[in-house]
Formats: structure tokens, C-alpha cells, sequence
């Protein structure tokens, strides 16, 4: 007996169809071009991107008139021995702003890895660094899996590691009673206080960490999963990202960079000061929102975080060059240049798109 597909007549080509041709699948046609971009579109890019370079640049050569003082390569490198601890934990905080995500927590990171480093600096450098590292490292580890795993809100998370981290370097100090000094002369006391053509070890340090954050961001399919887990974290799984394990990697850099970065402060003061680190949380956001990276995430350079922190420490500088305003000033004028600078995110984002 034959079987039924034996029975069933065969399939007739239709008239005007090729029976000749392969079985299978038909290339699709050709997804059609996007549109080129308009004057108004790459000009909004373009802002975007360098605007707050040539607010710098325009801002340092105002200062420069104004200011005798200013254009001096003495004050140059205070600024940017200054600038670069704060540098150093906005690199961590442009990660993870990036990502869609906000760490509260990185100016009490950055005060105990300074406490950590004096405490451990009594055995050498090398523990001076690993102890603020390991400790810093599992506060962000914490973050990034309660964020990432438990799916809790990240302000949340990191405003209790905030709280929970300055906790432990009060009790560490004895309610601040205790502070823990670095030998003077001593190789950690070097790291922070040595100089290379006039500049800071701490400057050449950060300069070289965002150059690596850099090669990360474009260079590295970890960095393009930063920008599509802060694009769509629901389109990046679906592409088959790590979108957990992603999260997780930026909280722990984030809060090593931060303890680094205390590390790196103990050693130029010589000493653990308990005080630092209050409100750096928000000078990092600020540097990176006014750096061109989205609150939102998916966009985001580090180089734009550089020319940000860099802002910020001229208008801190300005201030002290003034000499009548206190330091009290660069919170109002770093938070009016944050609310122009979203405002003009916001609107640039709307030129981007328009066609």
C-alpha cells in the first residue's frame, strides 16, 4: 500500500514561475538606506559631543585675560593635580551611567580607600593598595549583584552602600578620633606626592586610566555592551549580551576606581583624612552629565567626562582667584551649568532625531 504523500498530486507551478529554481529560502531584498543626515543633525552631534570642550577652551582663555595669574603653568598643574582624584572616580561613574544605572556611593568609597591605604601603608605599597582595592571592590560587587540579580532600584542600593561605607570608616577611625598617617619619603608617600615634569604622579595616573577607559569604550565588545544595555537592556538580552554580568562589572570598577582614587589622595596627604569624599558623588555626575554622557544611558565618552572635570576645576580655581567668593560658589555655578547643560541635551537629542 502506498503512502498518503505517495497519493497527494504534485505541486504545479504557476504561470510565470521558474520551477527551476533552488529550493529553499530566497534572499531577501535589500534593507533600504537610511536617510544622510542634515546640517542641523550633524551639528547637534557635534555639540553634543565637544560642546563642553570649547566651553573649557573658552572659559581658559577668558580666565586668562581676566586673570594674569591664571595662564601659568604653576596654576595649571594645581588644577589638574586636583582635578585628577575626581577624575579618576568619574571615569568609574561615566561606566555606569552609561549603562543606564547611578552609583551613590563612590564618595564614602573614595574616604575609606583613603583610611584603608594609610592604615595598610605601615606594611609597604603594595598592601597600601590591595587592602582599599579588595575592600572598595566588594562594596561595588555587592551593588552591582543586589542591582543586577535582585533587580532593586540602583539609588537605593548605592545611597545604603553610601551610608553603609562611611559607617565602617567612622568606626575603623574611632568617630573620626584616629587618624592613620604614611610615612613621609616612603614609596606610597611617592605615588601620590612625585612629580613628573612638573606634574603629579596622580595626573599621569588618570590620564593613563582613561586612556585604557577609552580603548574600552570603542575598542572592546565590552564596551559596546555598555552602550546597548543603556540603550535597551530588554534588546541587548535578546541579542544574547551578559546584561547582568555587565551591570555588575561596572558597579565593582566603579567603586575600585573610587578606592583607587583614595589610595591615590592618602598618599599625596600623607595621611587618612576621614572628612573627604562628602558630596564627590555629586561632582562626579555632574562632570559626566556636563562631559555630554545621558542620565538615561546608552551615550556617553570618557573624554567628554575629562573636559568636564577639567571645567569644574577652572570654576573652582576662577573662585580662588577672585579671592571675595568662597568656596560655596562653585556648587551654584556647577549647578547651573548642569541645568543648561541637560536642558541642551535634551533639545540636541530632539535635533539628532528629526529628519
Amino acid at each position: 500500500m502506498k503512502p498518503l504523500s505517495s497519493l497527494r498530486p504534485a505541486r504545479q507551478a504557476p504561470a510565470g514561475e521558474d520551477d527551476s529554481s533552488p529550493p529553499g529560502p530566497q534572499p531577501s531584498a535589500p534593507a533600504p538606506k537610511r536617510p544622510p543626515l542634515t546640517d542641523r543633525q550633524r551639528l547637534a552631534s557635534l555639540v553634543q559631543r565637544q560642546g563642553v570642550f570649547a566651553v573649557l577652551v573658552a572659559v581658559a582663555v577668558t580666565s586668562s585675560f581676566l586673570f594674569p595669574a591664571f595662564a601659568t603653568l604653576d596654576n595649571a598643574r594645581g588644577i589638574t593635580v586636583q582635578a585628577s582624584f575626581l577624575a579618576i572616580v568619574a571615569l568609574g561613574m561615566t561606566l555606569v551611567i552609561i549603562t543606564g544605572g547611578i552609583d551613590l556611593s563612590v564618595g564614602s568609597v573614595f574616604a575609606l580607600g583613603g583610611v584603608l591605604a594609610a592604615w595598610a601603608s605601615q606594611w609597604g605599597m603594595l598592601p597600601a593598595l590591595l587592602l582599599p582595592l579588595a575592600v572598595c571592590g566588594a562594596f561595588g560587587a555587592v551593588n552591582g549583584l543586589l542591582i543586577a540579580r535582585a533587580g532593586m532600584a540602583p539609588f537605593i542600593v548605592t545611597l545604603a552602600s553610601l551610608l553603609a561605607a562611611r559607617g565602617l570608616l567612622l568606626n575603623i577611625t574611632h568617630e573620626g578620633a584616629t587618624t592613620n598617617l604614611v610615612e613621609r619619603g616612603s614609596a606610597f608617600a611617592q605615588l601620590g606626592q612625585g612629580t613628573v615634569g612638573g606634574f603629579g604622579y596622580p595626573v599621569l595616573i588618570a590620564l593613563g586610566l582613561f586612556g585604557v577607559g577609552g580603548l574600552i569604550l570603542q575598542r572592546t565588545s565590552f564596551g559596546q555592551s555598555l552602550f546597548a544595555v543603556g540603550g535597551s537592556s530588554d534588546a541587548a538580552a535578546l541579542m544574547g549580551l551578559p546584561v547582568a554580568r555587565t551591570r555588575v562589572l561596572v558597579y565593582v570598577l566603579s567603586a575600585l576606581l573610587a578606592g583607587f582614587a583614595g589610595a591615590l589622595n592618602a598618599a599625596r596627604l600623607s595621611s587618612g583624612v576621614t572628612i573627604v569624599g562628602v558630596g564627590m558623588e555629586l561632582d562626579a555626575i555632574a562632570a559626566v552629565v556636563i562631559g555630554g554622557t545621558l542620565l538615561v544611558g546608552g551615550a556617553g565618552s570618557v573624554s567628554g567626562t575629562l573636559w568636564g572635570v577639567l571645567l569644574l576645576g577652572v570654576i573652582q580655581n576662577l573662585i580662588n582667584q577672585i579671592g571675595s567668593l568662597n568656596s560655596s560658589y562653585q556648587s551654584v555655578v556647577s549647578g547651573g551649568f548642569l541645568v543648561v547643560v541637560v536642558v541642551a541635551q535634551r533639545y540636541l537629542g530632539r535635533a539628532r532625531t528629526t529628519i
